[in-house]
C-alpha cells in the first residue's frame, strides 16, 4: 500500500505541474489586473508629450536638453574621465597641502596627540558636467556656469589619537549637485591668460554623504541624518552662494595686473641754477623733461629758457601715478638746438616712496650727468634745480597709503587745504576695440579721442573690421567733466601713397556726466554714419 500510494503521488505530480502551468499562464494573458492603470504618456510619441510629463518619465534629462542655452560638452566629460586618477591625486594632494596648518592647530589641544588624513582619496568615478554655459561681457572676464553633479565613491579617513587611542572618521558615499559661476579675470597677456579663477553657487547645492565613526555608521542615528546633511548645505551656500565668491589667484600681481592710476603726482618747476654753458658763443637755453619711470605717456617739458643759465619757469605739470612704491619721478635738463641733438645739462630722480600723501615738499637738488655713481662726469658740478611736488592719491584709494589726513580717508573733501585740487581728478579713456566697421576704400582702423582740444590717438590695425587696440588715454583735469562731452573717431588710413589717404568709419559724442556720476562706464556704442560700425570704450572720473 506504502509503494503504490508513492507510485500514484509522483504521477500526480508529474501530471499536475505542467497542468498547473498551462493555466497560470492562460490567466496571466487573459486577465488584468484592475488596479494598474493605463498611462497614456507613456504610449503616446515623444514629441507629443509636454516638457512637465518629459521630466516625469525622465528625471534625470541633462541641463541642454531642457534649456537650450546650456552647450552639451560630452568631450569635456571624456577629458576628465581620462583624467581623473591623475586629478585625484593632484586635488587630494592640495586638500592635505590647504588642510595641515588647520590640522595643526589642534595638535596638542584637547589631548590630541595627532591629526591627519590616513586615506585621502577622491574614488574612481569622476563628477559629471551635465551642460554649460557661457556669457558675454564687456569686462576684461569670461565667465560660464556649469551643471555639475557627483556621485562619488570617495574613501576619506582622517585618524586622530586621542589618549593614546585611534579614532578614525571615514566620508564615504558623497553626492553633490550643484551650480557654479566660474569668472575668469583679468584677461592678461601672461599664460595662462586670466589672473584669478572666481567661484560661486547660483543655487543652495545638494549634498548627501555617509559619515562612520569608529566604523559605526554615524547617520543610523535616528534625526541626525537629516540635520546634518541641511546643516551643511546651508553653510555651504552662505559662504559661496552668490553674491559671496571664492577668489582663486593664479598669477602673482606683478604678473598679472595691469596697474591702474592710483593718484596724481603734482610737480611745480621753480628755478635752476648755474647750468652749464654749452653754446660756444652764448650759455644755454635750458627746458627741462620730466616723466615716471614704467610709463609709456610722453614725457611733459617747460618751456625753452634762451640764453639763460639762472632759468625761472613756476610752470606746474600732473603726473598720474600707478604705484608710488616702486616709481620714481625723473627730471633730465637739456640745451636747446635749432639743429641736432639737445645737449644733456643734467638729471636727476625723486623716489615717490619718500614722499608723504598730500604734503607739499620742496626740493633743491644738485643735477648729475648719470645715476651711475662711478661716473667721472659727475664730479663736474652742473647746477642745481628747485622743485615742488605733491602726491595726491585718489579718494577710493586713499586708504592704502599711510599718512592719509582723516578727510580723505572718509571721503570728504570739505576739510581738504585750498591746494589740495579739490574737485581735480583723472578722465581714463580706453578704447578697447571696435566692430564691423568698414571703409569704402581701405580698412585700417584706428581711433582718435579728442577733448578739450586735446588729441590723441590708438595703432592703426592693417585691414581688419573688428580691431582690437586696448590702449589707454588719460586727461588730467582741475575739476569734474560733468558737463563736457567727449568726441571719439573711428578713422582708416591707405597704406602707402594714393587718393583718399584717409576716410572716416564713424564717430560718436559721448556725454560724460553719467561717468562722473558713477565713477566708470563699459559700454559698445553704435557709431554715427556707420551702417552696423560699433565701438567698444572703457571711462573712467577718478577724484583727488
Amino acid at each position: 500500500m506504502g509503494l503504490l500510494g508513492t507510485l500514484v503521488g509522483i504521477i500526480g505530480f508529474g501530471i499536475g505541474v505542467p497542468i498547473g502551468l498551462v493555466l497560470g499562464y492562460l490567466i496571466f494573458i487573459y486577465f488584468e489586473p484592475q488596479d494598474v492603470i493605463k498611462d497614456p504618456i507613456s504610449r503616446a510619441p515623444l514629441e507629443e508629450i509636454d516638457s512637465n510629463s518629459l521630466v516625469d518619465l525622465l528625471p534625470e534629462l541633462p541641463l541642454w536638453v531642457m534649456k537650450p542655452d546650456y552647450e552639451r560638452v560630452d568631450w569635456l566629460n571624456k577629458f576628465v574621465r581620462h583624467m581623473w586618477p591623475y586629478l585625484d591625486k593632484a586635488i587630494c594632494g592640495a586638500i592635505k597641502s590647504a588642510m595641515k596648518p588647520y590640522l595643526a592647530e589642534y595638535t596638542g589641544r584637547f589631548k590630541v596627540d595627532s591629526l591627519e588624513f590616513e586615506i585621502l582619496s577622491l574614488g574612481t568615478l569622476p563628477p559629471l558636467i551635465d551642460g554649460i554655459k557661457v556669457y558675454e561681457s564687456n569686462e576684461s572676464q569670461l565667465f560660464f556656469e556649469l551643471a555639475l553633479r557627483w556621485a562619488g565613491n570617495p574613501n576619506m579617513i582622517l585618524a586622530a589619537k586621542l589618549l593614546s587611542a585611534k579614532v578614525t572618521v571615514q566620508l564615504i558615499d558623497l553626492q553633490i549637485s550643484a551650480a557654479p559661476r566660474i569668472v575668469l579675470r583679468p584677461i592678461v597677456p601672461t599664460f595662462p591668460c586670466f589672473s584669478s579663477v572666481v567661484v560661486s553657487l547660483m543655487q543652495k547645492p545638494k549634498i548627501d554623504f555617509g559619515l562612520k565613526v569608529m566604523g559605526g555608521d554615524l547617520m543610523a542615528i535616528p534625526g541626525l541624518y537629516q540635520f546634518v546633511q541641511e546643516l551643511i548645505s546651508k553653510e555651504v551656500a552662505k559662504l559661496y552662494l552668490w553674491p559671496q565668491t571664492l577668489e582663486i589667484p593664479i598669477l602673482d600681481n606683478s604678473k598679472a595686473r595691469v596697474k591702474k592710476p592710483v593718484g596724481i603726482l603734482r610737480v611745480k618747476v621753480l628755478r635752476a641754477y648755474k647750468l652749464l654753458k654749452k653754446d660756444f658763443l652764448g650759455s644755454s637755453d635750458p627746458y627741462v623733461q620730466l616723466s615716471l619711470s614704467g610709463d609709456t605717456i610722453p614725457a611733459r617739458k617747460t618751456s625753452v629758457k634762451m640764453n639763460n643759465l639762472n632759468p625761472e619757469w613756476n610752470e606746474e605739470f600732473k603726473l598720474s601715478v600707478k604705484d608710488p612704491y616702486t616709481q620714481v619721478l625723473e627730471l633730465r635738463l637739456y640745451d636747446w638746438e635749432k639743429v641736432g641733438a639737445h645737449d644733456n645739462l643734467g638729471m636727476q630722480v625723486v623716489p615717490l616712496k619718500q614722499l608723504t600723501p598730500y604734503e607739499k615738499k620742496e626740493l633743491t637738488l644738485g643735477l648729475l650727468n648719470s645715476t651711475n655713481n662711478s661716473d667721472s662726469h659727475d664730479k663736474k658740478p652742473r647746477g642745481q634745480i628747485m622743485l615742488e611736488i605733491t602726491f595726491v592719491p585718489f579718494l577710493e584709494d586713499s586708504k592704502k597709503f599711510s599718512g592719509v589726513p582723516d578727510y580723505a580717508r572718509n571721503g570728504s573733501t570739505k576739510e581738504a587745504p585750498a591746494d589740495n585740487l579739490s574737485g581735480a581728478g583723472l578722465l581714463l579713456v580706453t578704447a578697447i576695440g571696435a566692430e564691423d566697421v568698414e571703409g569704402k576704400n581701405h580698412n585700417n582702423p584706428y581711433a582718435v579721442v579728442l577733448f578739450k582740444g586735446e588729441k590723441k590717438k590708438t595703432k592703426s590695425i592693417s585691414k581688419n573690421r573688428n580691431p582690437t587696440w586696448n590702449e589707454e588715454f588719460q586727461f588730467v583735469l582741475e575739476e569734474a567733466p560733468s558737463t563736457d562731452q567727449i568726441h571719439i573717431e573711428v578713422l582708416s588710413k591707405r597704406r602707402g601713397i594714393g587718393f583718399r589717404s584717409k576716410e572716416s568709419l564713424g564717430h560718436v559724442d559721448i556725454n560724460l556726466a553719467d561717468v562722473v556720476h558713477n565713477g566708470r562706464i563699459n559700454e559698445k556704442y553704435h557709431l554715427i554714419n556707420s551702417q552696423d560700425g560699433k565701438i567698444h570704450l572703457e571711462i573712467q572720473w577718478k577724484v583727488i
